[in-house]
Order: C-alpha cells, then sequence, then structure tokens
C-alpha cells in the first residue's frame, strides 16, 4: 500500500508540475537512451559475422578492380562515344582475387599451415598466392582437395619467395628461422645496398604466384654477414598471423602458360 501511494503521489507531481514533468521526461530520455543503447551493442554483436562476410566480399570486387590485374595495350588518347560492354576489358584481365576463410592456423611449429575453407575454394589451385584482408602477403597454396586448402605459411622453414626492398630496387629471398613468428629474414642485399629501418619491402614479381608490389613487411633490423658480402635483414611481416580470419586467394590467368612455357625451354637444354 505504502509503495503505491508513494507511486500515485510520484505520478501528482510530475502530472501537475511543469518542472517535474519536464525533469521526468530528461531523466527518462536518459534511461531510453541508454537501454538503447545496450541493446544496439548486444546487437551489433551478434551481427558480426554477416557485417565481416560483406566486407570481405566488397574487399574482393574492389581488389578485382585494380588496374595492376589487367595488361591493357597502349593506345592513342582520343574522345569517343562508348558503346562497349562493362566487361570489355575481361580479355586483358591477368589477376583475380577470391576470397576464403581461415579454419586453421598454426604459428608456433618449424612448418606451419593454414587451412582455408569457403564457396571459392573449389577454384584454387596450387602455387596460388594468399593474402590477407589488407593485401599482405600470407603464403602459398600448396594442396586444395574438396572444400579445403593448404596453405604453407611465410612462417614455414621451407618457404622461400622473392621481396624487394621499395627505395632501393635490390632484391632477395625471404626466409623464417622458426624462432619468432612475424619476424622474417631477407638475404642476398649487396652490402652496398642503401637499407634503413622503416624501409617497405614488396613482391618483386619476379614469378607467377605474386603480383608486383603487394606488401610483405618492413625493415626492423640490419647486420652485416661475416662470411658475404651481403646484408642480413630481418623485417616484421605487415600480416598478422596470430589474427588471420579471411583471406584472398591470388588467381594469375597466365600463370600455366608462363609454366608451360618454362617447362619446354627446360626439356629443350
Amino acid at each position: 500500500m505504502f509503495l503505491l501511494l508513494q507511486v500515485f503521489s510520484i505520478y501528482l507531481i510530475v502530472h501537475y508540475s511543469k518542472y517535474h514533468q519536464a525533469m521526468f521526461g530528461n531523466s527518462a530520455n536518459k534511461i531510453t537512451g541508454r537501454v538503447n543503447k545496450e541493446y544496439n551493442m548486444v546487437e551489433n554483436y551478434f551481427q558480426l559475422k554477416r557485417t565481416n562476410d560483406s566486407l570481405v566480399k566488397a574487399n574482393e570486387v574492389l581488389y578485382n578492380k585494380l588496374r595492376e590485374n589487367f595488361n591493357v595495350p597502349d593506345s592513342v588518347s582520343k574522345e569517343v562515344i562508348d558503346t562497349l560492354k562493362i566487361d570489355s576489358i575481361i580479355q586483358y584481365r591477368r589477376y583475380n582475387y577470391l576470397n576464403a576463410e581461415v579454419v586453421a592456423n598454426s604459428v608456433v611449429s618449424q612448418s606451419n599451415f593454414i587451412v582455408l575453407a569457403g564457396a571459392n575454394v573449389k577454384n584454387f589451385k596450387e602455387k596460388m598466392g594468399i593474402v590477407d584482408a589488407n593485401r599482405n602477403v600470407v603464403g602459398i597454396i600448396t594442396e586444395v582437395s574438396g572444400n579445403y586448402a593448404v596453405v604453407m605459411s611465410l612462417l614455414h622453414k621451407d618457404s622461400h619467395i622473392s621481396g624487394k626492398l621499395v627505395k632501393g630496387g635490390e632484391t632477395g629471398t625471404l626466409s623464417w628461422d622458426g624462432k619468432e613468428p612475424n619476424i622474417l629474414t631477407l638475404s642476398g642485399i649487396s652490402k652496398g645496398a642503401k637499407v634503413a629501418k622503416g624501409d617497405s619491402i614488396i613482391t618483386s614479381g619476379f614469378s607467377t604466384t605474386f603480383p608486383k608490389g603487394i606488401m610483405i613487411g618492413r625493415v626492423a633490423e640490419i647486420y652485416n654477414e661475416t662470411a658475404s658480402n651481403n646484408y642480413k635483414i630481418k623485417f616484421r611481416t605487415s600480416a598478422d598471423f596470430y589474427n588471420l580470419q579471411y583471406v584472398y586467394a591470388i588467381v594469375n590467368n597466365q600463370q600455366e602458360a608462363v609454366e608451360q612455357l618454362l617447362d619446354k625451354t627446360k626439356k629443350q637444354q
């Protein structure tokens, strides 16, 4: 009875007093706003996977529109009425990007692999390059079976790809000593090269796996090799191997033709 009378008293005060009515409305709005905010946070949390999936697909579309994916012949510039279809440059496309989800990943062994799954995996092939959601080098596909693909991570003792220093243009070989994840070695760089901490290392484009210019990492430490005329460069990978959720496979439409030509040349020697 006391509580009922108390509530009735508050109602009369709020209902017949402009000041108390305004104060009550303001407080009610604050409480309602806070409740709605918490509700939206919970709702957004359960929508994260759907949001991530949509962003991954959007990135795939954008990556496939990069100019470097096409080998478009030079032509004389002139104004014309555009009557071509939107996919008229498909004949010049060299690279495609296909997304996949990381379902398994290791970083602590000497031979680290990443397992991918997704609708696009059926189109994957061995020797395809893999990059993360920010287009940083992750590894190379070594096996495809059914709906899964296995990727040899950069953090693998047998992983050796070509890397290039952005400033000087010198090219070397990347490797991992199995000690510290996300820290790799770039070897084969002459002591005559000008190298500094923070310099960027990108793909050289000397293989059919990765296009030229994809980010690999940044120089962390520089050492002089006593037994050679080269530097031993330690660099930190741009890809975060501890937090891989979605990646992209790079499809080189000219890879098969180039490899067939190389095999033919080797047989003739």
